[in-house]
């Protein structure tokens, strides 16, 4: 089958990016990846050339954009740390997204978060509502896809709280647990993004799962399926958070920050539409309960490793 355009991906050698550029790749589509990592090791041997952000050379970036018709945007930075931020992100962002244009890109499909708001007291989601802005504001043809919580075999939310559960005689939830999150399957997130690639018109969509969880209610299904239910107990959202620092200490990680505690709990999480995406999470964790929460995922360990390649749950 010939090769087709040339489509190119951030972070193919990560999470969502994997999935993106491995379903162009089954269409028969030619791929570049723009990475922070291109020395990480990935399964896609030479299909996918491997190009660094160059930032701080927007020239060069757009060089490297160059003949490329659809550009899929998944990067971004969970939390604020010493070697890396949100707002250097953003502003790395906009330089994709100006370089994108100058290249005569034909369309972007960027991954954003439910519930973006410039107003909100939150950077996450203020960040990324400006950062939706500024995509419109290049005028290049777009596809902005916002989704809630992620779940696949590279996952951490969901791996760690099945780590949790299987290490610890009980677990606590922030507050009553009753808010809401609509977990999608990293695959179906994927396959949303190609579709969208292949369209020219401009889109806003919220790409969610089809079950929606009480937080406690998603703790307690997930004990269940992998056979270790817990006492689950109500705590502060203070306390919460200092438990999630102690335990990231000890497993090098953040694992939780306060204004994910807050964006859960305010249900940012969730959004009252019917979903996207159509892989269940309770079936894909029966599926995997042998495996799921056997090792402790970490965010920052990915950050500062450049080279290994994340493992599956």
């Amino acid at each position: 089958m010939a090769m087709q355009n040339l489509h190119a991906v951030t972070g193919a050698f990560g999470y969502s990016g994997k999935y993106i550029a491995q379903r162009l790749l089954d269409e028969s589509h030619q791929v570049i990846t723009l990475t922070n990592s291109p020395h990480r090791r990935h399964h896609f041997r030479k299909d996918i050339e491997a190009v660094p952000f160059d930032f701080e050379n927007p020239k060069k970036l757009t060089e490297s954009l160059k003949g490329v018709e659809v550009l899929y945007n998944t990067y971004w930075v969970r939390f604020n740390h010493r070697t890396f931020a949100q707002a250097d992100a953003v502003k790395n962002t906009i330089t994709l997204f100006n370089s994108a244009k100058d290249a005569g890109v034909e369309r972007i499909v960027h991954v954003s978060i439910s519930n973006p708001s410039e107003d909100s007291d939150l950077e996450y989601f203020k960040y990324k509502a400006e950062l939706e802005k500024a995509l419109i504001e290049t005028n290049v043809s777009y596809s902005i896809l916002r989704p809630t919580v992620l779940f696949g075999k590279e996952d951490i939310l969901i791996n760690n709280i099945a780590w949790s559960l299987r290490h610890f005689p009980f677990i606590g939830v922030f507050g009553d647990g009753s808010y809401k999150l609509q977990p999608i399957y990293v695959d179906d997130l994927a396959a949303l993004a190609v579709k969208q690639g292949k369209n020219r018109d401009n889109t806003v969509i919220n790409a969610i799962g089809p079950e929606t969880f009480a937080f406690k209610g998603l703790v307690q299904e997930i004990g269940n399926i992998i056979g270790k239910k817990r006492l689950i107990i109500s705590v502060p959202p203070s306390l919460g958070y200092i438990t999630g620092k102690i335990i990231g200490f000890f497993m090098n990680d953040i694992m939780i920050t306060r204004e994910e505690i807050k964006g859960l709990m305010r249900e940012l999480l969730y959004v009252d539409e019917p979903p996207t995406g159509t892989t269940k999470l309770t079936e894909w964790t029966k599926k995997h309960a042998d495996t799921l929460g056997r090792k402790y995922t970490s965010e920052l360990m990915r950050r500062i490793d450049r080279k290994t390649e994340y493992e599956s749950n």
